[in-house]
């Protein structure tokens, strides 16, 4: 479980790093708030920081590299991580439906999970598999956003 949780720590750290180094944004980070309200210093902050959770769009940003974000190391220098959902999103699907199989094997093996902690996260997967799937023509992205979300709740 500590390894669960240091990657859940490693990856907000991560992000928060990312996003507190950027010029073009405030202290609420990047997303759809940094767009609107810049990086305008003071209370404003606070509408920044409530929109970009709105809908999750400051992680889905960050995990694309769009709304002000320039994407999360972890993400980009994962590129493995990307092809790989890209190319096996329906075996994916199955297998988080199923909290089992060779497809969430290599997921957990690219999140660098320990064998140990797999079973824990197999079993989160599956129980929240309409978040991470919500229709059949989710994307890769949200999915991979969708995912982390999972996992680091």
């Amino acid at each position: 479980m500590k390894r669960f949780l240091m990657l859940a720590m490693v990856l907000s750290f991560v992000a928060a790093s990312s996003s507190f180094a950027a010029d073009r944004y405030g202290t609420a980070g990047c997303g759809l708030g940094s767009m609107l309200f810049g990086d305008e210093k003071g209370a404003v902050q606070i509408f920044a920081a409530t929109t970009n959770g709105t809908f999750g769009n400051q992680t889905f940003g960050m995990t694309s590299g769009t709304s002000n974000c320039g994407g999360s190391p972890f993400f980009s220098t994962n590129e493995r991580l990307r092809e790989f959902v890209g190319a096996n999103l329906d075996n994916l699907a199955k297998d988080v439906a199923m909290g089992q199989g060779e497809s969430l094997e290599t997921l957990t093996e690219l999140l660098q999970i320990s064998p140990a902690q797999r079973p824990a996260v197999f079993a989160k997967l599956k129980d929240n598999f309409t978040k991470i799937f919500p229709s059949e023509k989710v994307q890769m992205a949200d999915v991979l956003d969708n995912i982390v979300m999972v996992i680091n709740s």
